[in-house]
């Protein structure tokens, strides 16, 4: 009887504490919010740039000198094109503009960006009207009857892709001028 007592105690000296450390963790785990994702580190451009779909919006971008804004601290929320958005254009449209840093490629690459706000999903809704950073003119966001998000008629087909300085949505034609 005595050597039962002595394996019953040793048990309980050996198991108790195992036994109160896992439910101390677990109290602790339950209080504790859990880990938010690490931020985005690189800025709007470096992103669209590591998505590598964006290549010809960005080096748009650097021809008509808009890489260092973007680059800036923001927050801008930035609706960039596809590459195949630039392949649908009429042939020789991106050459042209390209030509004539001076004419309307500065414009139209500008009405793709929203300066001063970090618009994500959750934060467009239908009908709403986002002053872009060419001056004097907005972008209108709806949604269509498929229940997908348009911006000017363009479908957003990527939401919410974070940079350090912003968010980019990924849209599947170049926004035309208004």
């Amino acid at each position: 009887m005595k050597r039962w007592t002595l394996i019953v105690v040793a048990l309980l000296l050996v198991v108790v504490p195992f036994a109160l450390t896992a439910c101390g963790e677990d109290e602790e785990a339950a209080g504790e919010a859990s880990p938010s994702p690490a931020a985005p580190t690189a800025d709007i451009v470096d992103t669209m740039t590591a998505a590598g779909d964006h290549t010809q919006f960005v080096a748009a971008l650097d021809a008509a000198g808009l890489t260092e804004t973007l680059k800036g601290t923001g927050p801008f929320t930035v609706f960039a094109p596809k590459d195949a958005a630039f392949d649908a254009l009429p042939a020789g449209t991106l050459d042209e503009l390209l030509a004539d840093l001076s004419g309307d490629l500065t414009a139209i690459l500008q009405y793709h960006i929203v300066p001063d706000e970090k618009l994500l999903k959750a934060d467009i809704e239908a009908g709403d009207k986002f002053d872009t950073a060419l001056e004097g003119e907005s972008l209108v966001t709806y949604t269509g009857s498929d229940g997908k998000v348009y911006v000017n008629d363009i479908e957003i087909v990527t939401f919410d892709i974070e940079a350090s300085n912003g968010v980019v949505h990924v849209i599947d034609a170049v926004v035309p001028m208004p």
